[in-house]
């Protein structure tokens, strides 16, 4: 055998026992040990049943490899992402399927300064030293096992990103969907002049309302139907480990990601002139307009947080945002939050006096979008290569996928890194009729 089917492009994902279990995380924490040369790593877990065991299993095999543990317990991932610097970790270990069915669990990992570890970036290495055994020998004395709260510090880091004297009181309706985010939110409720309107707030292993992933349109019903019984300002959804949110507006309409990257530019331009904001190729017009119009500069990456991550530390951007709902910042170790975007989106609608169905509402209009299309295609490859020969003309890109750009409208397609899917995307400038018409057309093509 040589490969593990959980390890994929990002992180490790799979079902519990039969594509990970506890040998396996073991094996993970030999063999990651050994990866960073490692004295000291921070783990955590989020709600799952299998969390604990794994956790459990993993810590022992980093302290059977002399590792001191710093455990601190069920968490986001972006706690994993702030703790690991702030505790001067040499790598981080997030125990988490984020937004799967509950029979999956997986981990995601960092080295030291949060620096994501990816497929090709260790996680090959770690799964050969799982298929060989190849692991340090086994330390004498064992490394030891703290227990650590770090919320109050998380909190307090948060703090830095937006100011509380500025966001208005104001009735949120917030969904946890029984992930771990309501642990944070019960603090910030503490602090800020918000009504929350709480839905399943609680971490429930059963997820018992349906996964916690607000993505999935059956999903979304429940932050829809509260704001609008709740008159509330605003709906915010998270994912399982929370390093996302999603964005409802009074209406209790859904916003897409796409422009919430838009208006974080625009929040953060607004106090840091100047500075470079990247965004992914899928749809770019209203991110590049904003950017350039608050006086930023836009910088293009490929799409996936290891790479927006390592495109903002070499260009030493300030924030960099996909369609996908991450939101990366320079100042959280240029890594995702879920959290930071809901303050900011506050505070910008309390400054500007503004509705959030009033600051998209002109984005949508200027530059109308298809949102994120999937279709299963054996051939993927051989599809993506079939319309680039249908559609000539236009400014063509390869970086990621292929984009087609005609002026008034254009598209990218790319593959799924680990399912035969294709992802369709397509903006046009200010023309509904115009959007429908190319999706169609282009859906037609790539499902014929």
């Amino acid at each position: 055998m040589d490969r593990i089917s959980a390890f994929k492009a990002y992180d490790i994902r799979g079902k519990v026992p039969s594509e990970l279990n506890t040998e396996i995380a073991y094996k993970i924490g030999r063999a990651f040990t050994k990866l960073v040369n490692a004295k000291k790593i921070v783990i955590g877990h989020d709600a799952r049943k299998s969390s604990e065991s794994l956790s459990q299993a993993l810590t022992n095999g980093l302290t059977d490899s002399g590792v001191e543990v710093i455990d601190i317990g069920l968490c986001g991932t972006e706690m994993i992402y702030f703790a690991t610097p702030f505790l001067s970790a040499d790598g981080g270990i997030m125990i988490t399927a984020s937004h799967n069915p509950p029979e999956y669990n997986g981990m995601k990992f960092v080295k030291k300064d949060s620096v994501p570890v990816g497929y090709d970036s260790g996680l090959k290495d770690v799964e050969k030293m799982v298929l060989n055994n190849d692991f340090n020998p086994l330390a004498l004395p064992k490394g030891n096992l703290t227990k650590i709260n770090v919320m109050d510090e998380f909190i307090n880091n948060l703090s830095k990103f937006y100011d509380k004297s500025k966001i208005n009181p104001m009735k949120v309706v917030v969904n946890a969907g029984n992930g771990c985010a309501g642990l944070a939110l019960n603090e910030l409720e503490k602090i800020l002049p918000v009504k929350m309107i709480k839905i399943f707030n609680d971490p429930d292993s059963n997820f018992p309302n349906g996964v916690p992933n607000p993505l999935l349109p059956e999903n979304r019903q429940s932050t829809h139907d509260a704001v609008l019984q709740n008159n509330a300002d605003l709906g915010v959804a998270w994912d399982g480990d929370y390093d996302r949110c999603f964005f409802f507006d009074e209406k209790g309409n859904f916003i897409e990601g796409y422009y919430i990257v838009g208006l974080l530019a625009k929040s953060i331009l607004k106090k840091n002139p100047d500075e470079k904001i990247v965004h992914d190729p899928r749809l770019v017009w209203n991110t590049q307009k904003i950017v350039s119009e608050n006086e930023g500069i836009a910088v293009q990456s490929v799409s996936g947080h290891a790479f927006i991550k390592a495109k903002m530390r070499e260009v030493n951007a300030i924030y960099g945002g996909e369609m996908s709902a991450h939101h990366y910042f320079k100042d959280n170790a240029y890594s995702d939050s879920g959290m930071i975007p809901f303050l900011l989106v506050m505070q910008l609608m309390s400054e500007e006096n503004k509705t959030l169905s009033q600051l998209v509402g002109e984005m949508v209009k200027e530059f109308p979008c298809s949102g994120e299309i999937n279709s299963t295609i054996k051939d993927a490859a051989g599809k993506i290569k079939e319309l680039d020969l249908k559609y000539t003309g236009g400014e063509r890109d390869y970086s990621d996928g292929l984009s087609v750009d005609y002026g008034n409208w254009r598209f990218n397609v790319r593959m799924s890194n680990t399912e035969p899917i294709i992802r369709l995307n397509v903006e046009t400038k200010g023309d509904e009729k115009l959007l429908e018409e190319k999706t169609k057309e282009l859906l037609d093509t790539i499902r014929n």
